[in-house]
């Protein structure tokens, strides 16, 4: 049965503005970088790349560390990565679970026969250093995992004198830094962090495919004490690392286009600074805060554990989520997320990440806003979210 090529017409995808928990919009340099002429995965070319890489992603992780790299695959696939090449089955971690992504972390351990002892705090709130000593000392975990920003609910959870806690016990700290590498501070040596993974679609902009990881001498002397073979081939650290290291033995085909899209990407994140980058982050999350208290409309997390990146906040009562969502994409191209879990319903999640993060999205996404809500029934005084975003832009540009 032959199908006539007019049946599927060439993909050309809307233009939307991406204002959610992720992928961010992607700038025109990165969106080069893909298309340009692909080289073989041991050419000479592609590999000074991966050197220039790992170069980059050092500087932005803070970390000397030897061993950093983009593993090929997702977020998830960081996370998997991390878990399976520092736990084998029998091992103990101590999982911090306060949303969605805690939760996979303790999912993926305990598929390769780890043992898993969760420690929970309820959506959109952080661990104390006292509740992790106090597991610490009763189980003597192998690993203690743990998330930077919860992406599920927008809270930012504090590592340095957690890290002191779990090195005191003799632990290996993870974390998740998927939405926080490029839009907060994160800082691997100085709070000796042990692993940690991240994705290339949040505040790095690059569309996603890739997971930048990074593990301290600690973390890969314990890899390497293994007395068993690591229960994925495809992200076995042993191995892959010989391909981006010295050896260049081969072990995969490397996503090449991906990795010059990261790479551009990451050159982006380096020339604006990440001091730079990370004001920016948090200027344009004040002023969307500002707007939003104009008409009324509340953060769900703690003012101190707020997210710059990604902001979780209320629905107001008798508004509709899903109504909303599509109304501002519909009408405006917008993107927002619903919340997750316990929170599905009940939040939006708004992302200023990477070159989502400006304030021509903070007011366009403010003045459409108001637009839906008022369309929805709900009493503002028009024009107000708009005001007060635009009076902290004017004493922050001329303060």
């Amino acid at each position: 049965m032959s199908i006539e090529h007019h049946q599927h017409p060439p993909v050309h995808p809307p233009r939307r503005t991406l204002m959610g928990p992720g992928p961010s919009d992607v700038s025109a340099s990165v969106l080069a970088a893909l298309g340009a002429p692909t080289v073989g995965h041991l050419d000479p070319y592609f590999l000074k790349v991966m050197d220039e890489v790992q170069d980059m992603l050092r500087e932005i992780f803070q970390t000397r560390n030897e061993l950093t790299l983009a593993v090929s695959g997702t977020g998830s696939s960081g996370m998997e990565a991390c878990v399976v090449n520092l736990l084998e089955a029998g091992d103990k971690i101590v999982v911090c679970t306060n949303g969605v992504f805690g939760g996979r972390m303790a999912d993926v351990a305990g598929r390769i026969g780890a043992e898993v002892v969760q420690i929970e705090r309820p959506f959109g709130e952080v661990f104390s250093v006292e509740e992790i000593k106090e597991v610490l000392e009763k189980e003597k975990p192998k690993v203690l995992g743990i998330v930077h920003a919860e992406t599920s609910t927008g809270a930012a959870q504090p590592l340095k004198e957690i890290s002191e806690a779990v090195h005191e016990a003799d632990a290996l700290l993870l974390v998740d830094c998927v939405t926080s590498l490029g839009g907060m501070p994160v800082k691997v040596d100085e709070w000796n962090i042990d692993a940690a993974y991240s994705g290339t679609q949040k505040c790095l902009s690059c569309p996603p495919g890739l997971a930048p990881v990074t593990f301290s001498s600690r973390a890969v002397a314990a890899m390497d004490a293994r007395k068993t073979k690591v229960s994925s081939w495809y992200l076995d650290m042993s191995m892959v690392r010989s391909y981006w290291g010295d050896s260049r033995a081969y072990h995969h085909t490397a996503p090449i286009n991906m990795n010059y899209g990261l790479h551009q990407a990451l050159r982006l994140v380096l020339e604006e600074g990440l001091e730079n980058r990370f004001s920016r982050h948090y200027s344009n999350h004040c002023a969307l805060k500002a707007g939003l208290k104009a008409i009324g409309v509340e953060f769900a997390v703690a003012e101190d554990h707020q997210l710059p990146m990604l902001n979780a906040v209320k629905i107001p009562d008798g508004i509709d989520d899903a109504t909303i969502r599509g109304q501002l994409l519909k009408w405006f191209g917008i993107e927002i997320g619903g919340g997750l879990g316990p929170m599905k319903g009940k939040t939006w999640r708004i992302g200023l990440m990477g070159e989502s993060s400006c304030n021509t999205n903070v007011l366009q996404f403010l003045s459409a806003l108001e637009l839906c809500l008022l369309q929805a029934g709900y009493e503002l005084p028009p024009g107000a979210s708009v005001a007060a975003a635009n009076d902290f832009y004017r004493t922050t540009i001329t303060g």
